[in-house]
C-alpha cells in the first residue's frame, strides 16, 4: 500500500535546503569554532536520510545519482594527499599551510590546506553513512 506523504515531501524539500545550507557553513566555520568535514558531513548525510524516508530509495537515486564508493576513494585521497604532501616539503605528516588573499568583494580571505582535509572527511563521513543507511534500508 502506498501512502500519501505530501506534507512530509513537502517538507522535506524546503527542510532540506537549510540542512545542507547550514553544512555548508559549519563546513567553513569549522577552522575557527567547532564543525569542520565531520559534522558538516554528518549533517549532511542527515539531510539525505530525510530525502529517503520522505521519498523511495529509487526516486532519490535518480535526483541523485552518486556512488558513494567513489565519494568515499576521492575523500580518502583529499584527506591522506594533503596530509602526506607536508612529507614533499621535509615538514611532519599533517602539517597545514596558510596564507592570506586579499580579494576585491570577499575582502581578506585566509586560504588552508586543513580544508582540503576537512573536505575529504566531508566526502568520507557522507559516503559512509549513505552506504550504510542504503545497505540497510535494501534490506527487505
Amino acid at each position: 500500500m502506498k501512502t500519501n506523504d505530501v506534507i512530509l515531501q513537502t517538507a522535506t524539500k524546503v527542510v532540506l535546503f537549510l540542512i545542507v545550507l547550514f553544512s555548508v557553513y559549519i563546513f567553513f566555520a569549522g577552522h575557527y569554532t567547532p564543525g569542520g568535514g565531520f559534522v558538516g558531513g554528518l549533517l549532511t548525510s542527515g539531510a539525505l536520510i530525510l530525502l529517503l524516508l520522505a521519498f523511495d530509495m529509487k526516486t532519490v537515486e535518480k535526483i541523485l545519482p552518486v556512488n558513494y564508493m567513489y565519494m568515499i576513494a576521492v575523500g580518502l585521497l583529499f584527506a591522506i594527499g594533503t596530509g602526506a604532501g607536508a612529507l614533499l616539503f621535509n615538514v611532519p605528516f599533517l602539517t597545514h599551510a596558510f596564507t592570506g588573499v586579499d580579494l576585491p568583494i570577499l575582502g581578506h580571505l585566509s586560504l588552508h590546506t586543513a580544508a582540503l582535509f576537512d573536505l575529504g572527511v566531508f566526502l568520507v563521513v557522507v559516503g559512509v553513512t549513505m552506504i550504510i543507511i542504503k545497505t540497510i534500508g535494501e534490506d527487505d
